[in-house]
C-alpha cells in the first residue's frame, strides 16, 4: 500500500530520526485509546501469507505453525488471501489445522489482488468460511480484515455474506470511511517518511504517529495496532516485481512492544509470520512455502528468536499490565544484527544492478536498498532476566558490557567483523553464554546487499532453522556469485558438517547441521519447474 502524505501533517516539524545506543522508550498514550474492559478481551493476531503456501498438501502441514503460535500466546492467524486457484484448498487446510490445535483464524483480503468493486465476491468468501469452528468470532460477529481496501461497499459485503461481520480492515485515515468499520488495522509497523520509504530528516512518521492518526479516526472504536521487527526487500530485475528498500529496524521489535504495553489497544497484529519477501517474518524458515526469490537474503537468517523475546510481552499485554518483567519464565538473551556492515561494496555482483526492472511503483532502486543510511552498524541485545546480571558482548574485535536489571532490557554495541559472542555473568558466575552461528563479514554474501537481520537466542535452540528445497527454488536466479546452500554454523562458507556445543547454566545442548550443497553447482530439478502465481510473485502485501 502507499502510505499517503496526509500523515506528514502530524510531523511537519519532526526532527531527524534519533540514533540511540541504548534506546529509551517514551510512551505515547492517546486519550481516546480503546482499552479492553478486561484483559481477557485482548487478542493477538499474526499475519499469515496464504499466497506462498501452495506447496502444502494437507492440514497437517499447518500444524507446526498453529502449535508454535498458540504456545506463544497468539490467538489467531490473519490469513492473507488473493485470488489464486489454490486459495480455497489452502484455506480449508488452515481452518482444519486451526480447529485441531485450538487456534482461531480469519480472512484478510489482500487488495493488491482483490478490487474494491468486488464487494459481492468478498462477502461470498466470508460466508463460505463463517461457520467453521476455527473462525474467529468477536462480539458475536465473524471477524474479517484486509490489506488496504479503502472504498469498498461494506453494505454490499455484509449483504452478500448474509451475516454479522466484525469488519476490521486496513483502511487509512483520510481515505477509508471509518464510520463503516468495527475496528481498523494499521499496517505500517515501521517508522517511515509518509511516502512508503525510510524516514528522512524532517519527514519521519513514527509508528506512534500512526497510532495517533488511527485512534483519532476510530474515536472509541477498537484499534488493531501493528507490531513488526524488520523490513528489507531486495528484488532485482530477475523478477517482475522488483523492489528494493528498508525501513529502520534496529531495536524496533523491543521498543514497539514497550509502546504497545503502554498503549493497551484491544487488538495487536504481528506483521508477519511468514512474509519472507519483506523480511518481517517471525515464524520459522522451515515453515512450508514456495520461493519468490527471497531465499537470497533469507537463507541462514532465522528470526524465531523474536518469538521468544515477545513471549513475556504478549503475556503482559493480555494481563493488562505495562511491564513484561513478571512474565519472564526462563532467562534468555535475544540478539540480532545484519550479516555485513552497511558500507560493504557489492555493486559488481548485486542482483539489482542488472537488467531493466519495471519501476512503475517507484519501489525499485539499484544497489543498496533505499534507506540504507539510516540503519545502524550495531549488534542489538535484549536481556530477559529474573535478577540483575552483567551482559557481555564481543562483536569481532569490539566489546561491550552492560549492567542489566531484572526484567526485560535492551542494549546495543558497535558491530565488528568476526565472531559474535554473548554472555550473562552474575555473582562472578557465567549463567548464560554462547557464540552465534553467524559471523559478521566484510564481504558480499551470495554477491548481494543483504540488510536482513540474523536473530539468535542464548541458550540456543537444539536444532538449526533452515529453508527446505522448495523454499530455495529461486535462490540462484539472477545471482552473479557462488552461493553455498544452508551453511549456517559451518564458518567461512565451509562445506564441512559440524556439531557445536552451547554452554549455559541451564542447558548443555548440541546442534547438528545437515550436509550442504552449492546451489550454483547443484540446482534441484524440482525447483526449476515450480510455477509462480501472481500472489506468490508478490509474496506479500507491498508495504
Amino acid at each position: 500500500m502507499l502510505w499517503k502524505t496526509l500523515l506528514l501533517a502530524l510531523v511537519a516539524t519532526a526532527a531527524a530520526f534519533p540514533q540511540l545506543k541504548v534506546p529509551k522508550v517514551v510512551p505515547r498514550v492517546h486519550k481516546d485509546v480503546a482499552r479492553a474492559d478486561e484483559a481477557t478481551d485482548r487478542l493477538v493476531f499474526c499475519h499469515f501469507m496464504i499466497g506462498i503456501s501452495s506447496n502444502r498438501k494437507s492440514a497437517a502441514d499447518y500444524d507446526t505453525d498453529m502449535k508454535q503460535a498458540k504456545d506463544l500466546g497468539i490467538d489467531a492467524f490473519a490469513l492473507n488471501i488473493g485470488v489464486d486457484p489454490y486459495t480455497d484448498t489452502q484455506l480449508a487446510y488452515a481452518y482444519e489445522s486451526a480447529a485441531s490445535n485450538d487456534m482461531k483464524v480469519f480472512l484478510s483480503f489482500d487488495f493488491n489482488w482483490y478490487k474494491v468493486d468486488q464487494a459481492a465476491a468478498v462477502g461470498a468468501k466470508i460466508k463460505q468460511y463463517a461457520n467453521h469452528s476455527a473462525q474467529l468470532i468477536v462480539d458475536n460477529k465473524v471477524f474479517v480484515s484486509s490489506f488496504a481496501g479503502d472504498g469498498i461497499d461494506v453494505a454490499q459485503v455484509k449483504s452478500s455474506a448474509g451475516l454479522d461481520i466484525f469488519w476490521a480492515p486496513n483502511y487509512h485515515p483520510g481515505m477509508g470511511d471509518f464510520g463503516d468499520v468495527d475496528a481498523a488495522l494499521n499496517w505500517m509497523g515501521w517508522d517511515n517518511d509518509g511516502n512508503n520509504k525510510a524516514p528522512k530528516p524532517g519527514d519521519n512518521v513514527t509508528v506512534a504517529h500512526g497510532d495517533e492518526a488511527y485512534l483519532d479516526a476510530l474515536g472509541h472504536k477498537p484499534y488493531v495496532a501493528p507490531a513488526s521487527g524488520w523490513f528489507f526487500t531486495h528484488f532485482g530485475g530477475e523478477v517482475s516485481y522488483s523492489k528494493n528498500w528498508v525501513f529502520p529496524g534496529d531495536l524496533l521489535w523491543y521498543n514497539r512492544w514497550r509502546e504497545i504495553l503502554e498503549l493497551g489497544p484491544r487488538f495487536v497484529e504481528i506483521v508477519t509470520w511468514n512474509d519472507y519477501g519483506e523480511s518481517h517474518y517471525i515464524g520459522p524458515l522451515s515453515s512450508p512455502h514456495t520461493d519468490d526469490g527471497a531465499s537470497k537474503w533469507v537463507m541462514d537468517m532465522p528470526h524465531t528468536g523474536w518469538l521468544e523475546m515477545s513471549r513475556p510481552f504478549i503475556a503482559a499485554y493480555k494481563a493488562g499490565e505495562t511491564s513484561p518483567d513478571q512474565h519472564i519464565q526462563d532467562e534468555k538473551l535475544i540478539y540480532w544484527y545484519r550479516p555485513t556492515p552497511k558500507d560493504v561494496e557489492c555493486d559488481d555482483t548485486d542482483t539489482t544492478m542488472g537488467g531493466t526492472p519495471d519501476n512503475s511503483t517507484g519501489n525499485f532502486f539499484r544497489g543498496r536498498p533505499d534507506g540504507w543510511e539510516i540503519m545502524q552498524d550495531e549488534v542489538f541485545v535484549v536481556a530477559l532476566l529474573k535478577s540483575p546480571a552483567t551482559i557481555k558482548v564481543t562483536s569481532g574485535e569490539k566489546e561491550g558490557s552492560f549492567e542489566a536489571p531484572a526484567g526485560a532490557s535492551a542494549f546495543a554495541v558497535e558491530m565488528g567483523v568476526g565472531k559474535q559472542t554473548f554472555s550473562a555473568v552474575r555473582d562472578g558466575k557465567t549463567v548464560l553464554s554462547d557464540t552465534s552461528l553467524k559471523d559478521i563479514v566484510d564481504e558480499c554474501i551470495c554477491g548481494i546487499y543483504n540488510f536482513n537481520a540474523y536473530v539468535g537466542v542464548v541458550p540456543p535452540d537444539e536444532t538449526v532453522d533452515k529453508l527446505d528445497t522448495v523454499g530455495l527454488a529461486l535462490l540462484t536466479q539472477g545471482l552473479k556469485a557462488p552461493c553455498p546452500t544452508n551453511t549456517l554454523g559451518l564458518g567461512g562458507g565451509s562445506n564441512a558438517t559440524q556439531t557445536r556445543t552451547s554452554q549455559t547454566s541451564q542447558t548443555n545442548g548440541s546442534r547438528t547441521f545437515a550436509p550442504t550443497t552449492s546451489a550454483m553447482e547443484n540446482p534441484s530439478s524440482e525447483t526449476m519447474t515450480l510455477a509462480t502465481s501472481a500472489s506468490e510473485a508478490s509474496a506479500t502485501p507491498t508495504a
